[in-house]
């Protein structure tokens, strides 16, 4: 019987023996989960989890392999993978290598064979923040001492941005429009170009002018890791373009859009994330399903005195999950609504958007 070779240490000092895959090297990081049944390439190519190492409740990953098309980031930047089984052996026409061949393609660690229904709820109960995958001969007390020793970065989207400005365009395109990349998914572009928009994909610190220069009839302020307070940069972005033209802001730019009004963001544990959380749509009264990415929530009474409305809303958490400026045709929602993966009940967030373009054009 094959024995343990590595090992999963919580900060907390509770460790977990399993099997290592993909590539053989330490991590510290930042640790989640995801409750998401299927996805999961788009998932580990996901910016937004970027320095996090990533648990998976689904009890077995891997299973349809991995394609070449389903890529949400040309790079995988993601700390670590914790599953309970990896399957080695995957049942799909499509897919090209496995899910270790990937990892260890990207030099990220995998571990299996763990307990992840009870170590999802250490995590959702808040009695864990950090964690690493190391060999199983390092006892608790080393890898806590190395999870002490290392430093958190805060330099996420600077690393997962794009470095220099491309374009994804479509056919007899009706609206030009802006992307700021802070770890966009690709699919956010698929969306827009399906919709008719020609996009134009710049790194987060663009300034405002020259994001004007392009002439965009809307701006996108996509989704991305870590903690959007650090990133003053392309909140006076955001600022600077108030009512200047239609803006739509997903996930962290949800929380960047909050910020460029006064409002306040801050981190909540044990939050849910994954592609089954219940969203009312405040207008229509409707619940959605929705796919979650981010540990960060904008603080309603915050909002209080800016002119944002609150427009959906956790069902579970009562939390805020979107807001909205009318006035100058602002919105942006905490959830994916690009749905790779997830529910697609948000997609009309992007008919949304065409349609403040479209009435500003008409004006």
């Amino acid at each position: 019987m094959k024995q343990p070779d590595k090992k999963l240490v919580l900060d907390s000092g509770v460790e977990f023996l399993g099997y290592g895959f993909g590539a053989d090297t330490n991590s510290v990081c930042e640790i989640v989960f995801n409750t998401s049944m299927s996805g999961y390439q788009e998932i580990l190519s996901n910016p937004s989890y970027t320095d996090q190492i990533v648990v998976m409740t689904y009890t077995m990953i891997g299973n349809y392999g991995i394609t070449d098309e389903d890529f949400e980031a040309r790079n995988l930047t993601l700390g670590g993978l914790v599953v309970r089984e990896v399957c080695d052996t995957p049942s799909n026409f499509r897919y090209t290598k496995t899910t270790a061949e990937l990892l260890e393609e990207y030099s990220i660690p995998g571990i299996s064979g763990i307990d992840t229904r009870m170590l999802t709820r250490l995590i959702r109960d808040g009695k864990c923040h950090r964690a690493a995958i190391v060999s199983a001969e390092m006892s608790a007390e080393e890898a806590v001492a190395l999870i002490k020793a290392t430093p958190e970065r805060r330099d996420a989207v600077e690393r997962v941005s794009c470095k220099k400005r491309w374009y994804s365009r479509t056919p007899n395109h009706r609206f030009d429009v802006v992307l700021v990349d802070c770890g966009a998914k690709l699919n956010i572009v698929r969306m827009l170009n399906k919709r008719g928009c020609n996009v134009i994909i710049v790194p987060f610190n663009t300034p405002a002018k020259e994001v004007l220069a392009f002439s965009p009839d809307g701006v996108v302020i996509s989704n991305g890791p870590g903690d959007p307070n650090d990133l003053p940069t392309v909140v006076e972005l955001v600022k600077e373009l108030h009512g200047k033209l239609p803006i739509f802001g997903i996930e962290l730019g949800h929380h960047l859009v909050a910020l460029s009004y006064g409002a306040k963001v801050a981190k909540i544990e044990g939050v849910h994330r994954g592609g089954e959380h219940s969203v009312r749509n405040l207008e229509s009264g409707k619940i959605e399903t929705t796919a979650q990415g981010s540990l960060y929530f904008v603080n309603e009474k915050s909002l209080e005195g800016t002119p944002l409305e609150v427009t959906h809303r956790s069902v579970i958490a009562n939390t805020v999950e979107g807001v909205e400026c009318k006035a100058e045709q602002i919105f942006s929602v905490q959830y994916n609504p690009e749905s790779a993966p997830g529910a697609q009940d948000s997609a009309y967030l992007f008919d949304k958007f065409i349609k403040l373009m479209e009435e500003r054009q008409n004006a």
